[in-house]
């Protein structure tokens, strides 16, 4: 008796033990199912795809082809160096100069030059827009002929929502060499907009309808590396009380640092020893600069070393993170949300980090096809969460609209706008 029913209480464990299997197994299986399709999609839950554009769809036919404008059938856009959306009606854009339009020629082989070589090769852009004899007509010692190889015009330009150029500063053309970047302060009430030619070494600041230049930053043509001049000056930040800070830049390897007037205060920076130097303060092509308004933190990119480097507001290195191998961190932004987004055009994809420098998501592809990019220069957001893209390489500008039901950590967040809306 005793016997059986120890057998039996142990029949019944079992029974019980396999049907608590059972029944964790399906409970687990909708967990696991949900894991699943939500996964690291942009579009949580989508089957198919590649978040090719990530949680954006290209807007088609934006901007409008160059060839709206009168005489200029046979022309297109130049190497777009920057973008910036002050709303999704005032689209500024910066380029270096027009380029002839031209037709993608059939690939011819070269076996002259070594076996199995072509121009162009299938699925690659066929010209950069952005080196050669179209590389900065404005500048000194340029190769090309001004209206055959590209013209220098349209440097400036605002576009609309439908991809209409309302705006063309031709005025300013003369006056500048090799632009990189339009922006506006985010704490300045009146949206001066603010222009850095890298090349003519100086930082120009306009009224918001760029019939003013109300301040001249640097000595123009003049490079150097004192409280007067910059070597190719990159982009610029500011800090709530509009203190400036300047990313100085492809030859100089420092940041500046002005008061709201314009007022130097300091600089810092040396040069360093590509391409993985990983000493603090030491820099080659300082070609980005965030600021976290509340932190007062400097984020400073690093480029030629693959990494960003975080400041203090007066230099005082605090911390350092890669963007990886074999990144060419372009374009560093930073939105109001704190993250930080870097354009590569080592990757040419758009990566998402913490403010700690963790990787969280990134998504592109390299090519000349709508939605894809070569050579991002310049990112910005507008007030309806569109996404404005500059590329040098491509020579264009794309805008990309936030996908119907798009994971919100996956779109590039709204920046600061403290001072305006």
């Amino acid at each position: 008796m005793y016997k059986r029913a120890i057998t039996l209480i142990l029949t019944v464990m079992a029974v019980v033990g396999c049907l608590g299997v059972l029944l964790l197994a399906h409970r687990l299986r909708p967990v696991q199912a949900q894991a699943r399709s939500a996964s690291f999609a942009a579009i949580p839950g989508e089957k198919g795809g590649q978040d090719v554009t990530g949680p954006y769809e290209v807007v088609a036919d934006w901007p409008k082809p160059l060839s709206q404008l009168p005489g200029h059938e046979t022309w297109t856009w130049g190497s777009m160096q920057s973008i910036f959306a002050e709303s999704p009606n005032r689209v500024l854009i910066l380029m270096r100069g027009d380029l002839p339009k031209l037709d993608r020629p059939q690939e011819v082989a070269y076996p002259a030059a070594g076996p199995s070589l072509s121009f162009p090769v299938p699925g690659a852009p066929f010209r950069n827009a952005s080196l050669g004899q179209v590389a900065s007509p404005g500048a000194a010692g340029w190769q090309g002929k001004l209206g055959v190889d590209a013209r220098w015009e349209h440097c400036l330009m605002a576009i609309d929502a439908n991809g209409n150029i309302t705006e063309q500063w031709t005025q300013w053309d003369s006056r500048f060499r090799h632009l990189h970047e339009i922006t506006i302060n985010p704490y300045d009430p009146q949206k001066h907009i603010w222009v850095v030619d890298d090349m003519g070494h100086a930082v120009y600041k306009f009224t918001n309808d760029g019939k003013q230049l109300v301040q001249t930053l640097g000595t123009p043509y003049e490079a150097g590396a004192d409280d007067k001049h910059f070597a190719r000056p990159t982009f610029l930040a500011w800090l709530p009380d509009s203190t400036l800070y300047v990313a100085d830049g492809h030859v100089n390897t420092r940041v500046v640092k002005f008061d709201k007037d314009g007022k130097y205060l300091m600089s810092w920076g040396q040069k360093s020893t590509p391409p993985n130097d990983t000493r603090p303060g030491y820099f080659d092509n300082v070609h980005g600069v965030v600021i976290d308004p509340q932190t007062r933190r400097v984020y400073v990119t690093d480029s030629a070393n693959r990494r960003i480097q975080v400041f203090d507001e007066n230099g005082k290195f605090l911390d350092q993170f890669t963007t990886g191998r074999p990144s060419i961190p372009y374009f560093l932004y930073r939105a109001a949300d704190g993250y930080l987004w870097v354009a590569d055009n080592a990757t040419s994809k758009i990566v998402k980090f913490d403010q700690e420098g963790h990787f969280l998501y990134s998504w592109g592809s390299q090519g000349e096809w709508p939605g894809a990019m070569w050579g991002p220069h310049g990112l910005s957001v507008d007030q309806q969460g569109n996404l404005y893209m500059a590329e040098v390489g491509n020579g264009r500008a794309q805008k990309f609209r936030p996908r119907a039901g798009a994971n919100p950590d996956f779109v590039v967040g709204q920046p600061v706008r403290a001072a305006w809306r």
